[in-house]
């Protein structure tokens, strides 16, 4: 699982914007709910993927104090 995911993910949030823009047409105020619904899934869609590639390479490698040393 690569770099590959965060893309196909992405690609499953365009969809669910653009089913958003048509599922709100029968509400009294349709504009307010898409606008809220497609930045909610925005925002949502962002912070995982960047958390998700600070995982994937992270800019600080860690260092482990807990190895022994066999001579």
């Amino acid at each position: 699982m690569g770099g590959a995911l965060v893309f196909w993910v992405g690609v499953v949030t365009v969809g669910i914007c653009i089913g958003a823009l048509f599922a709100f047409k029968g509400m009294t105020d349709p504009t307010l709910w898409r606008t809220c619904s497609v930045l909610s899934v925005t925002c949502c869609y962002l912070m995982w993927a960047i958390t998700y590639l600070a995982q994937l390479h992270p800019l600080i490698i860690p260092k482990r104090d807990d190895l022994r040393i066999d001579l």
